[in-house]
């Protein structure tokens, strides 16, 4: 996976700092008494990526700041949660299975602590490659790049931390649904189908899904939930056909609930009408 090509921006307090992906600190590491704490991304929950829309999960933390530093002057720190894959050093220094931020806003507490939100950035798109690879679909881990600069804007002290933090990415997927005849007899079967399919990040489509266990849920019309009435399993075309007779007025839809590498899918309902 390869870095993005958007700058991260971070409007914090009194000013705005340019944090380029590849900007992160060189290897040559130095303390530089920044902690940031109280990590947390996209609310705790996986990240889905499909095949073409930029993903933007979000992030917040907290910043507090060393001696002789005050959140009063921006321009003279950064510090930035990232995810990443492999060897921290290598993902920061080369962009390959690092995910950064797109940007994001600290709020001042007091002069040595601070509040940060903002967004990290996907795009799937071929000419960006954020994610060109299905392996991406895994565990990632959370770092963190800090640095301090001089006065006179030179580098001070710069470092990056692994966490213990994980975050999953997973592949989006999709599911159709058709319910016919309509209308239909009450007593009389009708034949639901659809297709279940998930992204392909290689070749940037959606390829169909065999294998996979999916609920056919039904919810009758007036009522406000619904119920799964059959399950069936996909063909190795990821197509999905179940028979269920009609008795009331309602709608039918498919519900694949994902797995370790692939995020959940839920049909758009088709209404039958009983007569």
């Amino acid at each position: 996976m390869k870095t993005g090509r958007r700058t991260a921006a971070a409007a914090a307090f009194v000013g705005v700092l340019g944090l380029s992906v590849l900007n992160a600190p060189t290897a040559q590491a130095a303390d530089t008494g920044i902690t940031v704490s109280g990590i947390v991304v996209n609310d705790g929950k996986p990240i889905v990526v499909g095949t073409t829309k930029e993903v933007e999960p979000p992030i917040s933390f907290d910043i507090a700041l060393p001696s002789g530093y005050s959140t009063d002057d921006p321009s003279r720190y950064d510090a930035f949660p990232f995810l990443y894959r492999g060897s921290i050093q290598t993902a920061a220094d080369t962009g390959e299975n690092f995910i950064g931020p797109g940007g994001y806003t600290c709020f001042e507490r007091d002069t040595k602590h601070a509040r940060c939100e903002g967004e990290l950035y996907i795009d799937p798109y071929p000419s960006h490659d954020e994610v060109d690879s299905n392996s991406d679909a895994t565990t990632w881990k959370v770092g963190v790049s800090l640095r301090l600069f001089k006065a006179d804007g030179g580098l001070k002290a710069a470092e990056r931390e692994p966490r213990s933090t994980t975050v999953r990415l997973k592949r989006a997927a999709k599911a159709t649904t058709n319910a016919s005849p309509e209308p239909v007899t009450k007593g009389k079967p009708i034949t639901v189908t659809g297709k279940v399919t998930r992204a392909n990040w290689g070749t940037k489509r959606y390829d169909g899904y065999g294998g996979r266990t999916v609920s056919l849920q039904f919810r009758a019309k007036g009522a406000t939930a619904f119920r799964t009435v059959k399950k069936a399993t996909t063909s190795s075309t990821g197509g999905l056909k179940a028979t269920v007779t009609a008795s009331l007025d309602g709608y039918y839809r498919w519900v694949y609930y994902g797995n370790s590498t692939t995020g959940v899918a839920t049909s758009t309902a088709d209404y039958v009408d009983v007569r």
